[in-house]
Formats: C-alpha cells, sequence, structure tokens
C-alpha cells in the first residue's frame, strides 16, 4: 500500500500512483515563489490591508471565515463604521451587534466576536495578545487564525491551515485524503510548518501568509484553477497528473436531512411581531417569527399571541445550512383588534416591529426576505 507520504520523485515518476506530501523533498524555493508572485500578482487594496491594527486584522478574518471576500467587504465597512475600536465594540449591546451581522451567516461567529471584543478588553486592557497561543485562547479564534493574526499584525513567523491553503497544499503536494479528516489534517499542519520562510522580514512573513491566501482564493480556486499563471505549475502534483478535480479530496457524502418548521406572521398595519431565539442553535440570538412544529400549533400560538384566529398560507421556501435544509411553511394572521393597542407581549423576548425598522433588528436572511416581500405587497 503506498505510503501517504510519497516522495515527489516516486510521485513524478509513477503518475498512477497515490501521490501523497512529499516529506523528504519539500519544493525548496516555495515560500521563495510564493513571496515574489504575491508581491506582482496578489491582492493589496482590501480595506483590512495595509494596516498593522490587530483590531481591523481580527475582524476581517472572523468575517472571512467561510465567506467570500465580496460579501465581507460591505459588513466590513459597516462594523468599522458603528464599532470603530475593541472598546466600542466590547461596550456594545449584543443586540446591535447581531444587528449588524444578520444576513452573513454562522451566526456563533458574531456573538464570539462580542465575547472576545470584551475579553481583549476586560483581561489584557484592550490590546489584542500579540502571540499565537494567547490569541488562540480568545473566543471565536482558533489556531489558523490566531496565526493569521499575528502574522499581519505582529510579523510572526506562524503557520496559517484555512480552507484556502488546504486546497493549494493538497494539490502542488499531492496530499490524499479529506483535509477536515483529523489524520490528514494534522499531516497538513506539520507539512505547512516545513514550508515557512527562514531568516525572514516580517514584511516578508506577511507576504507568504497573505500569498498562501491569495494563491488559493484566485487561481487555485476550487472549480476551474488558473494553473497556466500559478508560480507551481510545474511542481505541483495535480498539474502534473491531471488531478485538479480530484484534489482535495471531497467531503465523504452524506445524505442530508431535511427539516420543516412553520412560522407565523402575525401581522398588525405594516408591524410584525417577532422573536428572540434562545442564544444557542440555529439563528442563536436573532429576532426571528415565533415558529411550531405544526400548522395547528402554529394557530394556537397566533391565538396566543392576540392573532384573530385565523391563518392563511404565504409561499413556502426552503434554506440550506451546512448540515441540513429548512423547509419553511410561513402562515399569515391579523392581530385581533379587540386585545387593545399595539404593545410589547410582556418580555424582553418579543417586540413589534415595523417593517421599515427591521434593520435595527438581526433578522436572519430567509425571514428577512419573507418580510420583506409582505413590506413589498403592503406598498
Amino acid at each position: 500500500m503506498p505510503s501517504r507520504l510519497t516522495p515527489r520523485s516516486a510521485q513524478r515518476s509513477s503518475p498512477s500512483a497515490a501521490p501523497g506530501i512529499s516529506a523528504s523533498a519539500p519544493i525548496s524555493d516555495f515560500s521563495t515563489r510564493l513571496v515574489a508572485w504575491q508581491r506582482k500578482h496578489g491582492r493589496h487594496d482590501l480595506p483590512w490591508q495595509n494596516t498593522r491594527d490587530p483590531y481591523r486584522i481580527w475582524l476581517s478574518e472572523i468575517m472571512l471565515q467561510q465567506t467570500q471576500v465580496s460579501t465581507v467587504i460591505p459588513y466590513y465597512a459597516r462594523f468599522l463604521a458603528r464599532f470603530p475600536d475593541v472598546a466600542a465594540l466590547a461596550a456594545a449591546p449584543v443586540d446591535d451587534v447581531m444587528a449588524l451581522w444578520a444576513g452573513l451567516g454562522y451566526y456563533t461567529r458574531a456573538r464570539n466576536l462580542h465575547r472576545c471584543a470584551q475579553t481583549v478588553v476586560g483581561q489584557h486592557g484592550g490590546a489584542f495578545p500579540a502571540s499565537v497561543d494567547e490569541l488562540a485562547e480568545l473566543p471565536g479564534i482558533g489556531r489558523s487564525t490566531a496565526a493569521a493574526i499575528a502574522s499581519f499584525a505582529f510579523g510572526a513567523r506562524a503557520t496559517i491551515l484555512d480552507g484556502n491553503v488546504k486546497r493549494v497544499l493538497a494539490r502542488v503536494f499531492g496530499v490524499e485524503g479529506f483535509p477536515g479528516e483529523k489524520k490528514i489534517e494534522n499531516a497538513m499542519w506539520t507539512l505547512a510548518g516545513s514550508l515557512l520562510p527562514q531568516n525572514a522580514s516580517d514584511d516578508e512573513v506577511s507576504a507568504y501568509t497573505q500569498g498562501l491566501m491569495d494563491l488559493g482564493a484566485t487561481l487555485c480556486g476550487r472549480g476551474k484553477p488558473d494553473c497556466l499563471r500559478c508560480p507551481f505549475a510545474a511542481d505541483c502534483v495535480a498539474n502534473v497528473t491531471g488531478r485538479q478535480r480530484e484534489l482535495p479530496t471531497a467531503r465523504p457524502k452524506k445524505a442530508v436531512p431535511t427539516r420543516r418548521t412553520w412560522m407565523l406572521v402575525l401581522r398588525d398595519g405594516n408591524a410584525v411581531m417577532l422573536e428572540k431565539r434562545p442564544p444557542s442553535g440555529i439563528w442563536g440570538g436573532l429576532w426571528s417569527l415565533p415558529e411550531a412544529a405544526d400548522e395547528a400549533s402554529l394557530a394556537a400560538r397566533a391565538r396566543e399571541f392576540g392573532g384573530d384566529g385565523a391563518v392563511s398560507p404565504l409561499a413556502p421556501l426552503t434554506h440550506v445550512f451546512t448540515h441540513f435544509k429548512l423547509d419553511i411553511e410561513p402562515r399569515l394572521a391579523e392581530r385581533d383588534r379587540g386585545v387593545g393597542a399595539l404593545a410589547a407581549l410582556g418580555d424582553a423576548d418579543t417586540a413589534w416591529v415595523a417593517l421599515s425598522d427591521l434593520d435595527s433588528f438581526g433578522v436572519p436572511a430567509p425571514v428577512r426576505k419573507l418580510l420583506d416581500g409582505l413590506q413589498g405587497s403592503l406598498i
């Protein structure tokens, strides 16, 4: 059985053999070539670049987790305008943070962002620690993110291993196996560490780290890698053996379960009732529509919240999460005018909200889409 650490010489002489990480013969000038490529062809004008401010770098790194640059840029700008420094973010109500994050997804990041800011202010005097180990102990900052912050903010010689980097390493060095598997990931950490530039300046270290990210995000993309422009085309196992579509190895396929929920759109004129979700679970801490497991239960909730007893269907929608699909069955109900003046329902987790004021509340993207459609029908 071929080893997962097959030398590159064996890979090149026997393309049919299972290629693996080149432990004995890495590309000797990997970091030099990558830094040269990044300085000439990499990205240099992103809003969070050309700064050593750890707050801005941290904010961008958290937002960029599993999210494209084009999506992050407007959110990043709005966050900085509202929270210009870590102290401002720490002092803000978590609802304000969630409202600004709404639509960006993976909402645990937003809750951890707020907790991290409070930890930096409360335990570190408002200054981010410079070491990778201390950064990794902060809420929401893992090993790779800590290394990126340390590299960009403090010039640390630290190993990163995000999704883009895993893809580059898997292709260039022919790493077999799903990178999310612990054994494969550990091997990639070892490989990535061996490739770090030696005796490099802070600027070179930052250029190297950025280069890994840029290469994966631009030339070495998932769908159609631009191998002709890659600085490692002649050495890349995937390119030499024509296995760009096979590497990195895809996640083992599992059946994606489907869940179903009924949502109540309880309306009073141009206002709807929102309910704050629990802090954990999907859309944790966001404001959403009341839910039930079936239509009869939803009708009962409508009456409980002041509905007139009748519910009518709205167009269903489906939202896809990482591990399951959610079928949403929305039902429209009108508030019973006999229950008195429109008011809060007696606790901090429910609120009547004008459709024009939804920007002030953190509302999940599919719910916001549903309510925007409702608002459009009332114009």
